[in-house]
């Protein structure tokens, strides 16, 4: 009999609490949500005030046994799950499930995992918070109704198999948005002008004064004009200004924070942040990690102030209290810091250790000194001009806390000058002698692609979504295709250079690269085609107010404000209506429809559409008597702005490139992107190679570079039975057998097995998931093969 029965989420968390507790304590493990809505069906009860419909899924029927089982006979019951909605919501399942009665269950709740914490949380027990528990559900109910009413309305108006998310929907509008201003965007040429002088230094040796005009020039003519003027022209200092400058520390993290951070500092996904930091923090190291909280503990501003002291010197001791300015604040009380302030390094793994470095590094300047600087600007007066160049020089007298941290920022503009230093000695009235003067041309620079940082804050400014749910918004969008990121090279352009020195003038134009992306979230064109479909059909749900306002009504829910029910009642009257009629609407173009122009052999339509599989041009209509013909466009293809000729061009595939090994080599655009085909084998061909331009030696070398690749591959095969190979894999060497994948044993090596090893392995361990679930879905598809048609080419039915 257990006396006491502890509950968290997970075993690592699990793992870490039972060190704190006695004998008398047996800690176990949910693994999560034990129940939720029900798969099959709608899953709510909409004529019975949107109850929803729960069941235990089926790979958790044993867990549940067993808890059961553990929890009959303890005198009491803690459930610890995290202290959010989604906690509280996994504490009240685990009680309606496990039939637990209020005498002997307790629900504890902390920010941080550590003995001082789970001690004082166990000293002071509550209830389960049925408020914040008909938060979650009403966040869980609403989005099932928005998911499974019109996911059908995309399955019949756009492409079968495709869903819709309430959030999610609305990050991929701001996503087509910013795509559609930067297509749009007009660059608008200027001239920057900059001189350098040359002045005596500290040590009486001559160095450069470097300075800038204090406007841009519109044109090349004002530019030349200017530059003739300075061959004539005395310059002379006019002003200097000194002036003291400070900067502060950014405040502790919050969820948003860490995630833009981690992506900017580290490289992180948000979804990589957020699993490396549940593992920091259920391993005792960090604070909980779903917080929009600035705010700090006493004892963490305490535990900051000692670290500090003994690190720094009391300069460098500022103590603040940072106040929460995010509208609905609500997921902890607490901003993501080091449980222990004196631990400046802790994790397992590399990134472990360099997520937590980076929490340490700004908790601990958070309760630092501000920076003192001194900015001086020296104004430079042409004596036959009314312009002035400007020379700015920034000095740090005092570091303060940028000797431990100074936050990033997105997209750092192109072109970017050299930061500001030292000024030489300069005294007003000083005459200066004129090294060269340039206009470079400058360009106005298009709006910046979203990075998943800058989105996660673009979200948090909206007020949509809430800490927990940043991660899986932007993991959704991208897993459905309706986002994909990626890296696109930069795009070359000219740029006028005028140059006066020596009282000449030289003009030339030099070429550079503009635009260049890294890791930016681009929309596909099925993402573009169903956001353009929900804002037109569904302007309500897609309209950033009304999904902002749904999460203050959640608030309000979370705070006892509002009944959850009739926050849902007053939504589902309004979208049922609006679903009804995008579902009757009927329109004479298919949805997300293009129209090019005419095919000059035939004299037929051309137009770009969504496809069974994706993206296609198309010759010809349903309703002509010859059947329609159709092309897969190429991934960089994008349906807004592909021209009548580029489909055209698409008509040429598959395309013949000749013979290798006496078998044809032919090239092609499939279901998953353009590919080589020999021998009845498939190559893909690489970002960057256009199949429609690809040679046949460059083929070749795929063909033989694929070859390569599998031989490598392939470690050992046995005669005893061809279907049992050890091969070279990702994570190292594993035996596949009829579509299994077996680990190898860390004590054998995968050279050295004989086929008695081999099988022992397979008999003995489990396959992989990702083996059998890749196995399941090959299967699947090779069963429905058969009813599909060719992507790349092929006809439809007349309707």
């Amino acid at each position: 009999m257990n006396k006491n029965v502890v509950i968290v989420e997970s075993p690592s968390k699990a793992k870490t609490i039972e060190k704190f507790l006695g004998k008398d304590y047996k800690v176990l493990s949910s693994y999560g949500h034990i129940r939720d809505l029900k798969k099959k069906g709608f899953g709510v009860d909409i004529a019975h005030n949107y109850m929803p419909e729960y069941e235990v899924p089926v790979d958790k029927k044993n867990l549940v046994a067993d808890l059961k089982k553990q929890t009959k006979t303890a005198e009491i019951v803690w459930l610890a799950s995290d202290e959010d909605r989604e906690g509280e919501a996994i504490a009240w399942h685990l009680s309606e499930v496990l039939s637990l009665t209020e005498k002997n269950t307790k629900r504890i709740a902390f920010h941080e995992i550590t003995k001082s914490a789970i001690l004082d949380a166990i000293a002071h027990p509550r209830n389960i918070d049925k408020d914040l528990v008909d938060a979650q559900q009403a966040r869980r109910v609403l989005d099932r109704i928005v998911g499974f009413e019109l996911s059908p309305v995309l399955w019949r108006k756009v492409k079968p198999a495709l869903s819709a998310g309430r959030v999610q929907s609305v990050a991929v509008r701001l996503i087509v948005e910013r795509e559609r201003e930067i297509m749009s965007f007009n660059t608008e040429a200027s001239y920057r002008v900059s001189a350098i002088f040359t002045v005596t230094g500290k040590d009486g040796e001559p160095v450069e004064l470097k300075t800038e005009l204090n406007r841009r020039l519109k044109t090349k003519e004002e530019a030349l004009a200017l530059l003739e003027k300075c061959k004539t022209a005395s310059f002379s200092i006019e002003d200097i200004v000194t002036k003291p400058a400070k900067k502060s520390p950014a405040a502790p993290f919050t969820t948003s924070t860490l995630q833009q951070e981690a992506a900017r500092k580290l490289g992180f996904s948000v979804t990589q942040t957020m699993v490396v930091a549940q593992r920091l923090y259920e391993s005792g190291m960090i604070t909980y990690m779903r917080t929009d909280s600035v705010n700090l503990s006493n004892l963490a501003i305490s535990a900051s102030k000692q670290e500090i002291l003994a690190s720094f010197g009391e300069k460098y001791l500022h103590s603040r209290n940072f106040q929460t300015k995010t509208k609905g604040a609500q997921e902890a009380h607490e901003a993501i810091r080091p449980t222990y302030m004196n631990n400046s390094t802790a994790g397992e793994s590399l990134q472990e250790k360099r997520l937590y470095e980076l929490i340490w590094k700004r908790t601990i300047a958070s309760q630092m000194s501000d920076a003192e600087l001194e900015k001086t600007t020296a104004t430079i007066a042409i004596s036959n001009h009314a312009d002035k160049f400007l020379a700015e020089g920034e000095v740090l007298k005092f570091d303060g806390f940028l000797r431990v941290y100074l936050e990033s920022a997105d997209d750092e503009p192109e072109n970017q000058e050299n930061e500001s230093g030292l000024l030489p000695p300069l005294t007003k009235g000083q005459m200066l002698a004129m090294n060269s003067v340039q206009a470079m041309e400058r360009f106005t620079q298009r709006p910046a692609r979203y990075t998943e940082a800058s989105l996660v804050r673009k979200l948090e400014e909206l007020g949509i979504g809430r800490p927990s749910t940043y991660a899986p918004t932007i993991s959704t969008i991208q897993q459905r295709e309706y986002v994909e990121k990626g890296d696109r090279p930069g795009e070359q352009r000219s740029c006028n250079v005028l140059t006066l020195k020596k009282q000449k003038i030289t003009d030339v134009t030099k070429s550079e690269v503009f635009g260049a992306e890294k890791s930016k979230l681009f929309p596909t064109n099925i993402g573009i085609v169903v956001n353009d479909f929900l804002t037109d059909s569904f302007p309500n749900i897609l309209d950033y107010n009304f999904t902002a306002n749904v999460e203050k009504e959640f608030d309000n829910v979370a705070e006892g404000k509002l009944e959850w029910t009739k926050a849902i009642d007053s939504f589902y009257k309004v979208f049922h209506p609006v679903v009804e009629a995008a579902m009757a609407t009927k329109k004479e173009t298919r949805v997300g429809e293009r129209i090019l122009g005419t095919d000059p052999k035939t004299g037929r339509q051309v137009s770009v559409k969504i496809g069974r599989f994706g993206p296609v041009a198309q010759i010809g209509t349903a309703d002509e008597e010859e059947k329609p013909i159709f092309a897969s466009l190429t991934k960089n293809q994008m349906m807004e702005t592909i021209s009548l000729n580029d489909a055209l061009e698409l008509f040429k595939l598959p395309r013949t490139l000749g013979n290798f090994e006496e078998k044809t080599v032919v090239a092609a655009v499939g279901r998953f992107g353009p590919y080589i085909r020999h021998d009845s084998k498939f190559v893909s061909i690489p970002k960057g190679k256009d199949p429609l331009e690809i040679s046949l030696a460059e083929a070749i070398e795929l063909i033989e570079a694929k070859r390569e690749q599998e031989k490598n591959k392939r470690i050992k095969t046995f005669t005893e039975d061809a279907a049992l190979e050890i091969l070279n894999g990702r994570y190292g060497a594993y035996i596949a057998y009829n579509g299994g994948n077996y680990k190898i044993p860390k004590s054998q090596k995968a050279e050295e097995l004989t086929f008695a090893d081999a099988m022992e392995i397979v008999n003995k361990t489990k396959p992989t998931k990702s083996s059998v679930k890749k196995a399941t879905k090959n299967a699947s598809t090779t069963s429905s093969a058969k009813s599909k048609s060719p992507v790349a080419k092929g006809k439809s039915k007349k309707k």
